[in-house]
């Protein structure tokens, strides 16, 4: 990965110690106990007959601090740290530990989410490869925070959002479920907090404020994970799939990535929003697999200079810069301009294509863009475009495709 934008993914000598461990420690279900349930389904596994399964213990923690005092990082880390995990992935068909040049593993964070034995993680530390090549562990463990150890499967993920759900067998296990919060009214400079395993140095915390929202981050597709949170708490390779909590104990956001260029933290880490977190995680448990809706253009942002250069009436919104061939755009008749300017230092802007300025009445500013707002969609739902073209406003409705794995041609093929 290109250094401006590094997953939080180790390669296998960083696993050596933690499998070697795992080996001679011995997991918490056995070769002959019972599987846990099939995937999406909410109950947890019943126990074997000849196996007695203590009541699991459960603390719901409702708010670390209600009293509005801020961000309490002694008190946040002593009521939540029990609820987030460290996450051991192997990549080897024989299922035996990582070797120095044979088999991967991969080692990054995670958090409970109930009492069912649900644990949400990223897509990438239970993973390999991208898009349509992306391959599964062959075997996931979840590490709690007193050293219980134990199997898990994996209930689906999704690689559009980098999120991953977990399904362990709860029977015994002291749970405390983190609570997901909201990220639709992030402020910069609130304080938050990441607790997880960088390095494999589990239950790790670190404290700092949200340095930027809005951000658009790598997927494990070509499409963009947007409203993606920036955060100056250290993040390292192995806090992947951990919480970024804020000052109420609440998950705002799944810690991803982080932009360096040395390959350590360097205060320019980012998590995946909870909004977006929350609609992966919702299909997961029911269906396994996360839908997108797909449009099939490229575009670029509107801003007022550029508005008023290319005469639209509206001063933000997304200039159409190409429509893929045979997509719901492309059926629905929305049009780039042939005539291309250069303007502020960008080239080839179409001088006379569609601006596309809402979505179902959403209007596309700093807060919404195309990609983010269709993201929400599903395939076979209509949606009203608002479009400017030729100097006036109509309303375009089209009917969503099933998002791709690769993302539509900047220029379409003629």
């Amino acid at each position: 990965m290109k250094a401006s934008g590094r997953w939080l993914r180790p390669g296998a000598g960083a696993l050596i110690a933690w499998l070697l461990a795992l080996a001679t420690a011995g997991c918490g279900i056995s070769a002959d106990e019972e599987p846990s349930e099939p995937a999406g389904e909410a109950p947890a596994a019943e126990p074997a007959p000849t196996r007695t399964i203590e009541r699991t213990r459960v603390e719901v923690v409702e708010d670390v601090d209600g009293k509005g005092n801020g961000l309490n990082p002694a008190l946040l880390y002593k009521r939540l740290a029990p609820g987030v995990v460290t996450v051991i992935s192997i990549f080897d068909e024989e299922g035996s530990p990582p070797e120095p040049g044979g088999g991967e593993g991969g080692l990054g964070s995670g958090f409970v989410l109930d009492d069912q034995g649900f644990v949400a993680t990223n897509a990438h530390v239970v993973t390999t490869g991208e898009g349509s090549d992306l391959k599964r562990a062959d075997e996931v463990y979840v590490e709690f925070a007193d050293g219980n150890r134990v199997a898990s499967e994996i209930v689906g993920e999704d690689p559009n959002s980098d999120v991953a759900l977990l399904k362990l067998d709860p029977g015994g296990l002291p749970l405390t479920p983190i609570r997901l919060g909201s990220s639709s009214a992030l402020q910069v400079g609130a304080p938050v907090a990441a607790i997880g395993s960088p390095f494999g140095e589990r239950q790790s915390l670190s404290i700092g404020v949200i340095s930027a929202i809005d951000r658009d981050i790598e997927s494990l597709t070509a499409f963009a994970i947007g409203n993606a949170i920036q955060t100056d708490a250290a993040i390292n390779r192995g806090n992947s799939g951990g919480p970024l909590l804020d000052a109420r104990g609440r998950v705002i956001g799944i810690n991803s990535q982080i932009k360096s260029t040395s390959g350590g933290g360097e205060g320019v880490g980012f998590a995946v929003p909870v909004n977006t977190v929350r609609r992966s995680l919702d299909q997961l448990r029911a269906k396994g697999e996360v839908d997108y809706g797909y449009l099939g253009v490229t575009s670029q942002q509107l801003y007022p200079q550029l508005a008023e250069r290319l005469d639209v009436d509206a001063d933000t919104g997304a200039l159409v810069a190409g429509v893929e061939s045979g997509s719901p755009a492309d059926e629905a008749g929305l049009e780039t301009g042939d005539d291309k300017i250069d303007f502020q230092g960008q080239r080839e802007i179409p001088e006379n294509g569609d601006v596309i300025v809402s979505v179902d009445g959403d209007p596309l500013d700093n807060a919404n863009n195309l990609g983010d707002l269709i993201s929400l969609k599903m395939p076979g739902d209509r949606v009203r475009l608002e479009v400017f073209r030729d100097g006036e406003r109509r309303t375009v409705t089209v009917t969503l495709g099933e998002r791709p794995d690769r993302a539509p041609e900047a220029s379409p093929e003629p």
